[in-house]
């Protein structure tokens, strides 16, 4: 009997990586669930997940990870979700240059250190497929999402590049572009402002006090076009499970309405529908 599929997710402590995790396993994959902090790991093992550290930001966990991993599936991986990312709103004029590389040390760079590690393995078992969850802010940039957005849209080329340079070698690599999802990005970006936005002394004080609220207290519904994070799963399975993968899936009508308007609209268009939000 042939062994199960694998497939190495990151960031699954909530939302659209844990939906992932428990959904696969269901349907018969071996799921490395992997988190940043080790309470969420244990937290996970304790529902039957195999579920170990992976912190996009620290080297180190990154390659003891895939060590881990290889040493229990005897050195193969079916596939890599690479899902874990964080936000830091803010006005782009008030991120400072620490803020910029914080942001991008753990939604590219690490994304691309462990595409890195995994593509040799990939590589010499004849298969894989590599999936990168970039966001509808990959293709249109919004206001006060700027170090988000800068990062998606850097994932989206470097992903672009690499799915080229795969072809014939097995290896399928894939985007997965979410809008608005129920998750805890929201939340989890509380620390990443207060350390490197002062605004309060920003020029744009007055706009932030009228945000605010916006960032710090609880939804009283659903956003506008949102869907669960099983629709994203959805698109993860087809893009793992298919004979013949999409390149790119989009999830929620606000990414299919904002692909579409970066098409065909001129760019002032374009800026003045972002704009009306």
């Amino acid at each position: 009997m042939a062994p199960p599929r694998s497939i190495l997710i990151t960031g699954s402590s909530s939302g659209i990586g844990l939906d992932a995790a428990r959904s696969l396993q269901t349907r018969g994959w071996r799921v490395f669930a992997t988190c940043r902090q080790e309470a969420d790991c244990e937290r996970l093992r304790a529902e039957g997940l195999e579920s170990f550290r992976l912190d996009y930001a620290d080297e180190a966990s990154i390659s003891e990870a895939l060590s881990t991993l290889l040493e229990r599936t005897g050195g193969t991986l079916d596939a890599l979700y690479n899902n874990g990312a964080f936000a830091c709103p803010g006005a782009a004029e008030d991120l400072p240059r620490g803020a910029l590389r914080e942001i991008f040390e753990v939604n590219l760079f690490g994304y691309h250190d462990l595409t890195r590690r995994v593509i040799p393995v990939m590589r010499a078992q004849g298969h894989g497929r590599i999936v990168n969850c970039s966001s509808v802010l990959g293709l249109v940039g919004m206001k006060w999402r700027a170090a988000y957005v800068s990062t998606k849209f850097a994932l989206e080329g470097l992903t672009d590049v690499l799915r080229i340079e795969m072809q014939g070698t097995g290896i399928d690599v894939i985007l997965i572009e979410p809008g608005p999802i129920p998750t805890r990005i929201r939340e989890n970006s509380i620390p990443h402002f207060e350390k490197w936005i002062d605004w309060q002394n920003s020029a744009r004080a007055e706009d932030y006090r009228k945000l605010l609220h916006r960032l710090y207290e609880p939804k009283t519904g659903p956003d506008r076009f949102e869907l669960p994070c099983s629709a994203v799963t959805a698109k993860l399975i087809h893009a793992i499970e298919s004979p013949r993968p999409r390149p790119r899936y989009y999830v929620t009508n606000a990414t299919h309405l904002m692909g579409l308007a970066r098409r065909i609209l001129p760019t002032r268009a374009l800026d003045w529908l972002i704009a009306k939000g």
